[in-house]
């Protein structure tokens, strides 16, 4: 049998001291400036998400539902979710499209689908071949 007495009374004079900890007035709450600052600021090439979240008084997973937020909020007004690619057209050379590819063969880099059309192109592919491909699907 244990001699530990669970009455938390190390004196046993029956009186107990009880300690309240209480906030600073409870959560902390950001203005949409102040994350979009956080953000903008996290997609920084160099930026490290820790640090960004710590300088405002924040923690990452904060700083990266914020992120998600605003990425959210983007697709919801029609902004698109990749930049469009602009290719410059540097020979006006065009040839047959190319074949769908085959499952043995290595994947595409890129594909495109509009409506019932799909583009595959290739790593190795001729730019100007796939500019011309581009430019003929967008008129």
């Amino acid at each position: 049998m244990s001699r530990l007495d669970p009455s938390l009374d190390p004196n046993g004079s029956g009186l107990r001291r009880i300690e309240v900890i209480t906030g600073a007035g409870g959560r902390r709450r950001w203005s949409e400036e102040e994350k979009t600052l956080a953000v903008q600021e996290s997609q920084a090439p160099d930026a490290v998400v820790s640090q960004v979240a710590r300088r405002h008084g924040a923690t990452p997973q904060q700083l990266f539902t914020w992120r998600r937020e605003v990425r959210r909020r983007a697709e919801a007004v029609g902004a698109p979710a990749f930049v469009p690619a602009i290719a410059e057209n540097s020979a006006a050379a065009v040839r047959a499209p190319t074949p769908a590819p085959k499952a043995a063969a290595a994947a595409p880099v890129v594909e495109i689908e509009i409506g019932e059309t799909h583009v595959w192109i290739w790593r190795d592919a001729d730019i100007g071949m796939a500019t011309a491909i581009l430019r003929a699907l967008r008129t």
